[in-house]
């Protein structure tokens, strides 16, 4: 009984998405006027904050950890190529972590191509564990390693990572008038935080301070912070208050690798107009990106044609 309700909720949903992925009459309009279908490399605004991102980005925090994750584990060559793979199809969004230990591969892998043609996320980290130093140093201090580590002079969006607690702005209010300043400064363009609860999401909804979020987002549930009906409200709240939002776990942090339905439900769901500006997926190989962009691209256009 339960998995029944279960489908048919998800069928009325996705049904119902219909011609409202995206808003698909704005993508009618759009092919109408002689410019590019919009599909997984599209530049689209970021929020409010006046970046704009491709459609589909690149994570590279799979299983990530002690700034280890599945991208470092695959060695510097592999990971560099896969970053510079990423680029040559269009992907000008990457996005990384002081935990997952990937700004130096990144750097380098870029460092050839125009600054202003891609846009650069990282994260830091406040919490115990996860990173081999005890201490936990100012946004201000971290900001100067990271600069380094990508071989650039500012990084366009830094988050406080991994936020739980409804009450984050009060405990984390140190961090935030740091990363205020290094935006004021232009060492940062943008800053907000990694949701990692509902509570943690409805706070960055209802905060000035919060330019940028990340959200754990599929149809499923898997590695989300609640099931995808009452994620999809803060979403909503999300965007109404101009913040960005970037999805992540389209795969359930890859549960779905090899399930083409989940894969392409998912890709519907997130792909409503009042849920997520772009998504970040960890690919660990080129076929891997070929896949996720190609369905990006399917589920768009069938979209768009019944516009």
């Amino acid at each position: 009984m339960m998995k029944m309700a279960r489908r048919k909720f998800l069928t009325s949903t996705l049904a119902g998405a219909g011609g409202m992925i995206l808003g698909c009459s704005g993508a009618k309009a759009k092919r109408a006027a002689g410019g590019p279908p919009p599909g997984p490399f599209e530049i689209v605004p970021l929020g409010k904050t006046g970046l704009k991102v491709s459609r589909v980005g690149l994570g590279t925090g799979m299983r990530g950890g002690n700034r280890q994750s599945d991208h470092t584990r695959l060695g510097r060559e592999r990971l560099e190529g896969l970053v510079r793979a990423a680029y040559d199809r269009g992907i000008r969004l990457f996005d990384m972590a002081d935990l997952y230990g990937t700004h130096p591969y990144v750097g380098r892998a870029l460092k050839p191509m125009p600054r202003d043609q891609y846009v650069l996320v990282s994260k830091i980290w406040v919490r115990r564990g996860g990173i081999p130093e005890r201490e936990r140093p100012g946004a201000n201090i971290l900001l100067d390693r990271f600069r380094k580590e990508l071989a650039t002079d500012y990084v366009d969006i830094v988050q406080i990572h991994c936020m739980t607690s409804k009450t984050w702005t009060d405990e984390q209010k140190k961090q935030m008038d740091l990363l205020e300043d290094l935006k004021a400064k232009g060492i940062i363009r943008a800053h907000g935080i990694s949701c990692h609860s509902v509570e943690a999401m409805s706070a960055a909804a209802a905060s000035p301070w919060v330019d940028v979020v990340h959200a754990r987002v599929n149809a499923f549930g898997a590695a989300m912070d609640a099931p995808p009906e009452k994620v999809a409200p803060v979403l909503k709240q999300l965007r109404a208050a101009g913040k960005g939002v970037i999805g992540m776990k389209l795969v359930g942090e890859g549960r779905f690798r090899d399930d083409d339905h989940k894969k392409d439900e998912s890709i519907r769901w997130a792909l409503r107009p009042d849920r997520v500006d772009t998504m970040v997926v960890g690919c660990l190989s080129e076929a891997e990106i070929d896949d996720f962009t190609g369905r990006v691209a399917k589920i768009v256009n069938a979209a768009g044609s019944r516009a």
